[in-house]
Formats: structure tokens, sequence, C-alpha cells
């Protein structure tokens, strides 16, 4: 019998050379170099990702004594390094969390309320432009450019006076800072997340805009029961945008807290002396306290990631 033949329930049939060149021929070239450049890329970015995490499961023999991306085997791995991370970073995350997050609502909320300002409202368009000039001018304007008149600016403001009240509470009035971080994210953030409103609110439906002023609407009404409900997939894009700037920000952090001893340290802060000694790196703590500092942006991702996507589309 030749190599062609086989048998089907008994039945000897001949193979159908055409079936094997026809699936050959609806393979399409193309699209497996597109699927394998997509593996290749995920593969080149998912590396660094998988050696960091290995590592911080790792001691110090496992880190010294094996690849960074291969995972720790036998005694070499250990919880060790997470447990040291979490209670260097405690209160660097609730630190963080306590400018990220109110910076991040108020300037989402402002660029909300002046992008709709802007693109809604009754102004002449020769006074609109000027005024998203500025906006647009404002979100080029770099970090290091603003850090003297930044640090001038707040050894002019008696914080200290002002929030007395506080530190008559018993609050350390290290937190001033955190004030100050609030206040900086948010007139930085403002101009970006106005743009990005603005961009959204253009796309709205005047037809909709025009029938509630018709209705006699005011202006405040018409943002209020229109335009503030429809704004949840920007509102999510914004908000990643701005938590993730501000949680990952260390030069402002630098310039306003200053040193990691103060008791409003924020995470990154903390973190870019985590694992220094004089002994040298511990690479696994270091690790661990990276993935432990990302975990609030990761969660803000899942929580949003739907409109977020929806924002981006539109």
């Amino acid at each position: 019998m030749s190599n062609d033949a086989r048998t089907d329930g008994g039945t000897v049939t001949e193979a159908d050379p055409g079936a094997s060149a026809g699936l050959l021929a609806g393979i399409d070239g193309y699209r497996v170099l597109l699927y394998l450049g997509l593996l290749g890329m995920l593969t080149f970015f998912l590396i660094p990702i998988e050696s960091g995490l290995v590592t911080s499961f790792k001691n110090p023999s496992g880190v010294s004594g094996s690849l960074p991306f291969a995972p720790p085997t036998g005694g070499t791995f250990t919880f060790e390094k997470w447990r040291a991370a979490f209670d260097a970073l405690g209160r660097g995350l609730i630190n963080s969390a306590l400018y990220a997050i109110p910076a991040t609502v108020i300037s989402a909320l402002l660029g909300s309320f002046a992008a709709y300002g802007i693109t809604q409202s009754d102004w002449k368009q020769k006074y609109k432009a000027p005024v998203l000039a500025l906006f647009v001018a404002g979100i080029f304007i770099p970090y290091q450019a603003v850090l003297v008149p930044l640090s001038q600016f707040w050894s002019m403001v008696p914080l200290q006076e002002w929030l007395g009240f506080l530190w008559a509470l018993g609050i350390n009035n290290d937190y001033a800072g955190v004030v100050e971080l609030v206040v900086t994210h948010v007139a930085y953030g403002l101009p970006i997340c106005t743009v990005l409103f603005r961009s959204y609110y253009k796309n709205m439906s005047e037809e909709m805009i025009e029938a509630a002023r018709l209705d006699g609407a005011s202006i405040r009404r018409i943002y209020r029961r229109i335009v503030l409900p429809l704004s949840g997939p920007m509102f999510a894009v914004v908000l990643i945008y701005q938590f993730t700037q501000i949680w990952n920000d260390l030069l402002f952090t630098l310039v306003l807290v200053q040193t990691e001893s103060s008791a409003a340290a924020p995470i990154v802060l903390i973190l870019a002396g985590l694992g220094t000694s004089l002994e040298g790196q511990d690479f696994a703590l270091r690790m661990a306290g990276a993935f432990i500092a990302a975990l609030p942006t990761l969660a803000v991702y899942i929580a949003f990631g739907e409109e977020f996507a929806e924002g981006v589309a539109t």
C-alpha cells in the first residue's frame, strides 16, 4: 500500500494531495509575520517585568547565583523581601494617596469646567482662542523650568501659619508639603486636562445643547444635567493619566518634601533609597518595592479600563 493511502472505517482511500496544498495556500504569510512580530515585541517588553518579579522572590544567594530571568529554585525562594518592602513603603503609600487622589480629582474637575467654558459658553471666538492658547502653552512648560520659581513661591506662602489648627491637633507639620504637592500638581495638570476635555466636548451633540438652551436651561444646569453625565469616558482617561503622572512624579517631591526621613515622604521618595546601603544594592528588595509602588496605578487602570478605551476611541 502506498504512503498516500489511509484507512477510514475499514475502507482504503487515497489521500487527497490537494487538501494539504489548499491548507498551505490558505495561510496568509503577512499575517504570520505580523503575529510573529507582535509575539517578539510582547516577549521583549515582558522579559524585564518577569525578571524583576522573579528577582523579588530570591534570597541574596539566589540573586547572585542565577540568571535574572531564572525563577527561584530550592532554598532561594523567599517572601522576606516583599515583607520588608511593605514595612518600608507603608507610610509612603498613605502619603502618596493623600496628595495624588485629591490632586487628580480636582484637576480633572477644573479641566472639565474650563473645557466646557471654552467650547459651550457664549464667549466670542476671539476670546476663546487666546484662552485656549494659554492652556496649550502650559502643557509644554517643562518641570525643570519651574523648580526655582516653585520653591520661591512656597517659601513666601505662610502655609505653616495657615494650617496651624492642624498642627494643634497633633498632625506633623511636615504634611504642609502634601498640601503644596496637591496645589502644584493641580496647577500643572490643569492645562492637559482642559485640552483633553475640550477635544471631547467639541464632538458633543450641539443640537442637544441648543435644545436645552431653548428650554431655558442655564449654562450651569446644562453642564450638571447633560454634559457631566456624558463625560464619564473622558473622566476615565484624565483620571488614569493624571493619577499615573502624579503618583510617579519624583521631581516636585524632591523640591517640596526633600527627604525620605520626612513624616510626609511619599512612596517614590522612599523607593529611591530602598535597598541601598554601604554593602551594596539589595536588588530583590528594590524589585519588590517597585512592584508594590506600581500596584495603585495598576488598580486604577483595571478599575477604569473599559471607560478609558471608550474615551480614547472618541
